[in-house]
């Protein structure tokens, strides 16, 4: 039994760890100004941070997968010997795109496609999508792969530091009350995906502060998982060397540092930086 995995480009993981963990991905479009893209097929997360800072750079435009991407996606892989699919995609709350993955799987009756959806975003996704990869390698079934994951994403924690609300409330993803809020105050947000929406976890009133808050959330307990997210200037290497110093308990069985993709960095802005945490059960 064969299980082929799917996710979308919304998970942020590399292209190395895609082809690795030999999954395959949908990509979302990514519009800036009159430009479109599938990304990161198209537009790769270096190139968009490098427009994103430019002088005057307009804001960024996200659009889902339509269903015949998600279907051709399913075909290849049947195509090559899969037996069945589980595919994990953005969460339903903040993006259509799982939309079209349910209804690609209907366009192929009698075909076995488990779609999971992670009820987050970024690496909460992609450490579902290299989680069932690594079951699927094990020879593990569709179901039992979906099952684990649908357990998995309650344990699966995400935070994110931001330099402004703004790029939130331009993709409609909070109120443009709370956005403005947030502007008066000139606050540094940290904020985290509960119940499978975008929430607040603290408003600190500057940069450092933001820093040792973040710092503070990612290491009050152990975590199996570690997966660092950063957004340029924001540099990874220093952030993740410090959480894993302050990471109480072993050092987490599974480490990465991930760029975040033009998806997810159209709606947090340059300079956003966190992480992804797999809690201990």
């Amino acid at each position: 039994m064969t299980v082929a995995i799917v996710t979308d480009s919304g998970s942020d993981l590399s292209s190395s760890q895609l082809r690795d963990n030999d999954i395959r991905q949908v990509a979302l479009s990514v519009s800036i100004g009159k430009e479109q893209w599938l990304s990161p097929d198209q537009l790769t997360p270096e190139e968009f941070w490098r427009r994103m800072q430019a002088p005057d750079a307009p804001f960024a435009r996200t659009a889902a997968p339509s269903a015949g991407q998600f279907r051709d996606a399913f075909a290849d892989a049947f195509e090559h010997g899969a037996d069945e699919v589980v595919c994990i995609d953005f969460s339903e709350t903040l993006s259509s795109t799982i939309q079209s993955a349910r209804m690609a799987g209907q366009m192929l009756p009698g075909r076995p496609i488990h779609v999971v959806d992670s009820r987050s975003a970024s690496m909460a996704i992609g450490s579902l999508a290299l989680k069932g990869a690594e079951m699927a390698r094990a020879g593990a079934k569709g179901a039992e792969i979906a099952g684990y994951l649908t357990a998995m994403r309650d344990r699966t924690t995400f935070f994110v530091a931001l330099e402004t609300l703004e790029y939130l409330r331009r993709g409609g993803r909070i109120s443009a009350a709370r956005a403005a809020i947030g502007g008066l105050l000139s606050v540094k947000p940290i904020m985290t995906i509960l119940d499978a929406e975008i929430v607040p976890v603290d408003t600190p009133r500057t940069r450092a502060k933001a820093h040792e808050r973040i710092l503070e959330l990612m290491t009050d307990r152990p975590s199996g998982e570690l997966h660092v997210l950063y957004a340029p200037p924001t540099e990874a290497e220093p952030f993740r060397s410090e959480l894993l110093a302050r990471l109480p308990g072993d050092t987490p069985g599974l480490v990465s540092a991930n760029i975040i993709g033009p998806v997810i960095g159209a709606h947090v802005g340059p300079g956003a930086y966190g992480g992804v945490l797999l809690r201990e059960p």
